[in-house]
């Protein structure tokens, strides 16, 4: 079988070939913003541009450009898609059996002000969930919640996004950190270090941001001491874990912790005026419910986080990696036409490495496993019959058939720019920068996260390249690294995989551009920022 060899200079100038590769980036982002496209269509046209691009600019043949996109696809459907179906299908049996109206109210149990409902769901718990799962499934399930709490689609969905900040660094147990960290040779627990320098002091910015994007300084002002409990309770503890243990368990802790301080807190304070985002009264509906139903009707969600957690742990991971007990009952299909077909070489990596194309059909082991038991254990404690099941699976399927395609667009279209070489031009152009590289160095991470939707993608994509540029610059691998991630972190939300997801737990297919307008922004200030902090301090 015919072997490639990526290039990664094609025009024979690092910046000319950068500007080459970035075309079928800023043509999305364009056809997102400018022509306000359906993102699967706009997701279509990167294909195209990326197919031509990778075809006549990089020489790479064409069966190979067409099994990327296929690759692509895969990965869309299993588990990203999945894990989204799965998170809605959950939320919705909490609806149709009428036991989200008593979740809604337990929250105003807590507070009625919407402003810090939002931290309690999309900061605190989206945390949790992101620490314990990850890969969309925190901003699916709470940006539904907060839709069910009365605030707009388009609201709750960018909520969501910008709250995921906060904990992005450190999903699924501590991956995005373990992963890159692994694959340079480094130490995870150095590398959790340097990112507690920016994060946990992000992370408490992100708490008042949440508040002043919905209720502007007025709600600053009026909710700053919860939101300076729930910010600081978090970053606090993200820091102390992330110093002294490690990047594992940095969301779970913070997240319980300022959860709980915040709840306590809001005991013995109140706002002096209740925000809400509707005129609709709810008065005090909790007093109608017993704690008994309450904790009846979060029991789903309880499941949820002890099943996703159970099914992060290491020794659970290890009962299906090779050579475990459980292997054969992960499939494993290497991509024909494509595996180990593609070589990287230096400077990407440190020698010529075949490029594995392997689909992981991993259905035991999963998040989306974990979700769909925990639906098994809602539908039998809430008493579903078969017939609310099936109307719950054709509307949720029906209602992301969209989201779908355009989960799959896109990451068609970034695995053609990864197994081209494209990616890893943009890296190479902008780790040419020499001793200023501190300050473009996120840009790569934030890069990554964009095309693949993944701080952990991103850190297999450009890790080796921010660690080797480091050294050679004279300052620490690890530094570089944790930049990449933290890079990476602000760009969740801007991530046309994490746009489509938020778009699909809403309801909002084929707008995803409005949903793109309003995180851009934050998502551009967040990375400046972040870069300027990485050329001062490493």
């Amino acid at each position: 079988m015919y072997v490639w060899v990526q290039v990664y200079n094609p025009l024979n100038n690092i910046w000319f070939s950068a500007i080459i590769a970035a075309i079928p980036i800023i043509l999305f982002i364009v056809m997102l913003t400018v022509f306000k496209l359906k993102g699967y269509i706009a997701g279509l046209f990167s294909i195209i541009v990326a197919g031509i691009v990778a075809v006549f600019i990089y020489k790479m043949p064409a069966i190979f450009v067409l099994m990327s996109a296929v690759f692509g696809v895969l990965a869309g459907i299993w588990p990203v898609a999945s894990i989204v179906f799965a998170a809605i299908f959950l939320y919705k049996i909490t609806v149709k059996t009428g036991k989200f109206t008593i979740i809604e109210n337990s929250i105003s149990f807590i507070t009625a002000d919407q402003r810090l409902q939002v931290l309690i769901v999309s900061f605190s718990f989206g945390a949790f969930l992101e620490g314990a799962a990850g890969f969309g499934a925190p901003v699916a399930i709470t940006a539904a919640i907060l839709v069910g709490l009365g605030f707009s689609p388009i609201y709750a969905a960018s909520l969501c996004l910008i709250a995921n900040i906060a904990g992005g660094a450190y999903g699924a147990m501590g991956i995005p950190v373990t992963v890159p960290a692994l694959l340079t040779g480094l130490d995870a627990h150095v590398v959790a270090r340097y990112t507690a320098y920016v994060i946990p002091i992000l992370s408490i910015v992100v708490a008042f941001l949440l508040i002043f994007i919905i209720d502007g300084m007025k709600g600053i002002r009026q909710t700053f001491p919860a939101a300076l409990v729930s910010g600081i309770s978090f970053g606090l503890t993200q820091a102390i874990v992330l110093t002294f243990l490690g990047a594992e368990l940095a969301d779970i802790f913070a997240a319980i912790v300022s959860l709980l301080a915040l709840s306590v807190f809001l005991q013995v304070w109140k706002p002096k005026e209740i925000f809400r985002v509707s005129n609709e009264n709810h008065g005090d509906k909790q007093l109608k419910y017993s704690l008994g139903e309450i904790a009846y009707a979060w029991l789903p969600f309880v499941f949820l986080t002890i099943f996703v957690t159970l099914f992060n742990l290491s020794f659970f991971k290890n009962l299906f990696i090779t050579g475990g007990p459980l292997e054969k009952l992960v499939l494993l299909l290497p991509i024909p036409g494509l595996n180990n077909l593609v070589i990287k070489h230096v400077p990407i990596v440190p020698k010529d490495t075949p490029y594995a194309a392997v689909f992981k059909l991993d259905l035991f082991s999963s998040t989306t496993t974990a979700i769909v038991i925990t639906i098994i254990f809602a539908s039998i404690l809430f008493r579903c019959s078969g017939k609310q099941l099936m109307a719950i699976t054709k509307e949720t399927a029906k209602e992301l058939f969209s989201p779908v395609l355009t989960i799959c667009s896109v990451l068609a279209f970034a695995y053609i720019c990864t197994y081209s070489g494209m990616s890893s031009t943009l890296g190479l152009a902008f780790a040419s920068t020499g001793a200023v590289f501190p300050l473009f160095s996120p840009v790569l991470g934030w890069l990554g996260v964009f095309l693949t939707g993944s701080v952990v993608n991103s850190g297999s994509l450009f890790a080796p390249l921010q660690a080797v540029t480091a050294a050679q610059i004279g300052i620490a691998p690890e530094s570089m690294v944790a930049v990449n991630v933290m890079g990476g972190t602000m760009a969740k939300m801007i991530s046309p995989q994490s746009i489509a997801v938020a778009a699909a737990a809403v309801g909002l297919a084929g707008k995803e551009s409005e949903l793109f307008k309003v995180t851009i922004k934050y998502s551009l200030c967040l990375l400046v920022i972040i870069g300027i902090i990485s050329w001062l301090i490493f």
